[in-house]
């Protein structure tokens, strides 16, 4: 691993050895940062590490700092959200010598508060979009090249470049469709806490109210919520399912997500409510 100057996001609190093991690259810690690498890094996080707000519906959620982050994704094996996925993300890889650049973007529409977090990586001048919290995103690292079609499969992704604001935002589209607006504003360990209590405690946003677990897999995807499993495969009609309230935590938990008895007896029973409102 590459030394690395002291950092303000606590990144010597990630075990690099353990995750790469988690993720099944533990070749990477003798690799030198290149994009082939990178993608590599990328696509395995993503496949491995599921999206989840298990913990917020729970209301055990530890929190966002480096040691927290590092027990919810991997050794208690709970899943988590963008603070978490793209904190640890990025932290590995300035462990291993990358440039990296942490970014806050607006969910949807401009208009809206910073509550997701991405990581732009740059290699031989090329910057690299790389979102491994947002649950539906790029599967591998994408070319932040205004507008240029990044294919993935049967989808399609897309960064626009914006200038008319205060400094450059870039607004990631798949099939056309807003993500979300990613700013290159300073970002600093606050501020990822800051947009953690509004999304896990007050009620902003859909994690206190749905259920929202999802991983990309091999072949495609899988989403599950309170309403459905729904898997996308290349090539393939999605196919979603209506699961019972115990079939969807079985869901769940067949995507990675640790779950202790009395936790799977709560979250049944949430699901059950979410139904019913």
């Amino acid at each position: 691993m590459t030394v690395h100057q002291e950092s303000p996001w606590g990144i010597d609190e990630y075990d690099v050895p353990e995750y790469l093991l988690r993720i099944g690259q533990s070749e990477a810690v003798h690799g030198e940062p290149s994009a082939h690498l990178l993608r590599d890094l990328h696509r395995a996080h993503v496949e491995t590490l599921p999206f989840s707000n298990v913990q917020v519906l729970l209301g055990d959620h530890p929190g966002v700092s480096p040691s927290s982050v590092q027990a919810s994704l991997i050794t208690n094996r709970r899943g988590g959200y963008c603070f978490e996925h793209a904190q640890l993300f990025s932290g590995v890889l300035e462990r291993l010598g990358f440039d990296v650049r942490r970014s806050l973007g607006r969910v949807g529409s401009p208009s809206n508060t910073r509550t997701h977090m991405t990581v732009v990586v740059t290699i031989d001048e090329v910057q690299y979009l790389c979102d491994p919290g947002f649950g539906v995103s790029v599967r591998e690292p994408m070319p932040l090249i205004d507008g240029r079609p990044h294919v993935e499969g049967d989808r399609e992704f897309t960064a626009v470049r914006h200038t008319e604001t205060a400094g450059q935002v870039w607004e990631l589209r798949r099939d056309g469709e807003p993500q979300h607006f990613s700013d290159g504003l300073p970002v600093v360990p606050v501020d990822v806490h800051a947009g953690h209590l509004t999304t896990s405690r007050d009620g902003f946003g859909p994690f206190m109210d749905h259920l929202m677990v999802m991983r990309h897999t091999t072949e495609g995807h899988v989403t599950v919520t309170e309403e459905a499993r729904t898997v996308r495969r290349a090539g393939r009609p999605t196919r979603r399912e209506r699961l019972s309230p115990e079939a969807t935590i079985d869901a769940v938990q067949e995507l990675g997500v640790r779950i202790t008895d009395p936790e799977r007896a709560t979250l049944i029973e949430q699901v059950a409510e979410m139904r019913r409102s």
